[in-house]
């Protein structure tokens, strides 16, 4: 019996540790940082990130509250759960926009939907020109 919950508790950990690291990885991807300028930012070197995302070594708790302050989800690294707030799993970039659009007037407002629907009209099909309309 023993022996059966140990192998047991060695398949959870080793399943769940490779989940961790894919999650670590979708992260920094989500982010849109490469291995290096996350390495930079939470201290450690680019091998020790390249070995946390393969799953060979494990990061310590400064790290991951290094990680936070780049604007990673570590609750979602750790149990593969995102938290009700949406807005805990925006980048960095997207939080400042919202807060930019937020803080504006009525007018402002209207001027950033607009503009933000003929930016993504030319990102989605480069090939048509919004200014005739096609």
């Amino acid at each position: 019996m023993l022996r059966t919950y140990v192998r047991m508790s060695k398949h959870w950990i080793r399943t769940n540790m490779h989940n961790f690291f894919v999650r670590l990885k979708e992260e920094r991807e989500r982010l849109g940082m490469s291995q290096q300028g996350i390495a930079d930012a939470c201290g450690v070197s680019l091998r020790s990130q390249q070995n946390y995302e393969k799953g060979e070594r494990s990061p310590d708790a400064e790290y991951l509250a290094a990680l936070t302050t780049v604007g990673a989800d570590v609750i979602y690294v750790l149990t593969g759960k995102r938290p009700e707030s949406s807005v805990s799993t925006l980048s960095p970039r997207a939080k400042a926009l919202l807060d930019n659009y937020e803080h504006s007037s009525e007018e402002a407002r209207r001027a950033m939907d607009q503009m933000g629907g003929v930016l993504a009209k030319q990102s989605c099909c480069p090939s048509k020109s919004v200014a005739n309309g096609s």
